[in-house]
């Protein structure tokens, strides 16, 4: 008599008290599944040594043989199509077999580590391992360079809206999705582990996916530590998770950058290299808290910093000016923007967004008091071209936003609180012109929202006075316009033309001697010597 057939395993990949038993139940109600109760948890007691109010029972009547569970157990024969085997990511144990990975469809379960520490000490008392969020990752890397990158679901979807997560998670694992898979009766299953009296009270309780919490549990401040821990793991998975309808407030797709190059980059945060979508400073910051910081915009050319001292310089005398305290040396500051560099491979064609806060509060507030952490560096550099249309001009329009008076606030400094050139900017954008040119308290020409500007009138280059406007690097190095857009024509303002419409031969002329100018100057990027 033929053997009955082995069936199709899906693995459910979690960590405790992430809605893996309410799950399991669910899928316990298809009529083409039976399921498996962590498999392997005896093996894991074996190999650990971690104790458990049931340790004795569960190793006397469950095999601890964890390579032989896989082979007879797991992907033994079986009277149904699929087997659900529900695994806890900490069981998953380097002595087993390989097969445990390759063989079967798997996917995993998430939950924000905010909503199981509150409850975990039930039982056994929380920790990195206990929870086992690195091994989720762990896993989602294995089955990525297997070839097979897992379903990843959240159980706060889950909670939220059941069918349309598990209809996506069937689709995914190539299985009908079955109504009965939303309800289940009350009570234990006779599948349940010896260790269900520990840990499945709520759920023999339930008939279905309960709703979470409108307003989460207070949580228990002796795990914040924990919680620092875990959470960069749970947010890791959490960027892969299947977005549904039932999503909360589910991401619109990322728009398209400006420079593709960009969406891998190394940033500079505090004191260390960062990917970009991990480069964050804390809400405790000054340049969160009041637009506190001052900056700089840096070109590179041909492995040059060009005019980096002279950046360098306003920086310091933008901190002096607003009285920053440890303050970073310029040696310091210098060797951040050299390794931001040398990481990213940028030695030509790119921009720097230099930015310095006055750093850290110990609490929200105004007064620089408050900041005793020390101020925070941030070196931005991105692959970014001029970011104007240098070769045939662009168009201006005068905004009513007046430039900042130096009674008030002054434009000498090199500071975040951008806020009068930004409305000054939304006017040139609703006007269709590519900047905004703003005029002083008495309505006289100062700048545009981003650059300084100039005019040639019979061969002779004329500018305003720097007292409402930003004494700009490139300014007094070429009369013209700012660091990120470089040498820009104007051909149009308020919808007049200026001149023909056409580059001067003037602005040629500087264009050209400013092109020489950066082919020949600058501060040479350090480089390791190659092997």
């Amino acid at each position: 008599m033929a053997s009955p057939p082995e069936p199709a395993v899906i693995h459910a990949w979690s960590a405790p008290r992430s809605l893996s038993t309410s799950l399991m139940y669910s899928f316990s109600q298809r009529d083409d599944m039976d399921v498996l109760d962590e498999p392997l948890y005896a093996n894991f007691l074996r190999v650990t040594g971690v104790d458990r109010p049931y340790r004795q029972e569960l190793l006397s009547k469950m095999d601890p043989d964890g390579n032989k569970v896989v082979k007879e157990v797991i992907f033994g024969p079986g009277e149904k199509a699929y087997r659900y085997c529900k695994h806890i990511a900490k069981q998953r144990l380097p002595n087993l077999t390989g097969d445990l990975m390759k063989k079967g469809k798997h996917f995993i379960l998430i939950r924000n580590p905010m909503n199981i520490l509150p409850s975990f000490d039930k039982v056994v008392p929380p920790s990195f391992l206990e929870l086992g969020v690195a091994e989720l990752v762990a896993i989602y890397s294995e089955l990525c360079d297997l070839g097979s990158p897992p379903p990843v679901i959240d159980a706060d979807d889950l909670q939220r809206d059941p069918e349309a997560v598990l209809s996506g998670l069937c689709e995914d694992l190539g299985i009908p999705f079955q109504p009965q898979m939303l309800k289940w009766k009350a009570g234990p299953r006779d599948f349940d582990g010896i260790w269900a009296p520990w840990w499945y009270e709520s759920v023999h309780t339930s008939t279905g996916f309960s709703k979470s919490r409108r307003y989460p549990m207070t949580f228990p401040f002796a795990f914040y530590d924990l919680l620092e821990q875990s959470l960069p793991f749970y947010n890791m998975l959490k960027r892969q998770v299947r977005r549904t309808a039932g999503s909360l407030l589910p991401p619109p797709p990322d728009p398209p950058l400006p420079v593709p190059r960009n969406k891998k980059i190394l940033v500079w945060v505090g004191n260390e290299l960062l990917p970009r979508d991990s480069a964050r400073v804390s809400v405790f910051d000054s340049v969160v808290q009041g637009g506190d910081a001052v900056w700089e915009g840096l070109r590179i050319y041909d492995g040059k910093v060009f005019k980096l001292e002279e950046h360098l310089d306003r920086l310091f005398d933008s901190t002096k000016a607003m009285a920053f305290s440890n303050v970073p040396s310029r040696d310091w500051i210098k060797d951040a923007i050299f390794k931001t560099l040398n990481a990213n491979g940028m030695f030509n064609d790119a921009h720097i967004r230099l930015t310095l806060t006055r750093g850290k509060k110990v609490t929200s507030g105004m007064s620089p008091a408050f900041n005793l952490y020390g101020c925070v560096l941030i070196v931005l550099a991105e692959w970014k071209p001029p970011v104007y249309d240098n070769s045939h001009g662009i168009k201006l329009v005068t905004a009513t936003t007046r430039r900042n008076s130096p009674n008030s606030v002054d434009s000498k400094i090199h500071h975040n609180n951008l806020i009068n050139n930004i409305l000054a900017k939304i006017e040139g954008n609703l006007a269709q012109a590519e900047d905004a040119i703003m005029l002083d308290q008495d309505g006289f020409v100062s700048e545009t929202n981003a650059t300084n500007i100039f005019m040639v009138k019979k061969g002779i280059v004329l500018t305003p006075h720097a007292d409402y406007c930003l004494p700009g690097i490139t300014r007094a190095t070429v009369w013209t316009t700012g660091t990120m857009g470089e040498i820009t024509p104007v051909v149009m303002i308020d919808g007049r033309e200026i001149g023909d419409a056409k580059i001067g031969p003037v602005t040629r002329q500087i264009q050209n001697a400013y092109k020489v100018l950066t082919a020949g100057l600058g501060v040479p990027i350090p480089r390791n010597a190659e092997a």
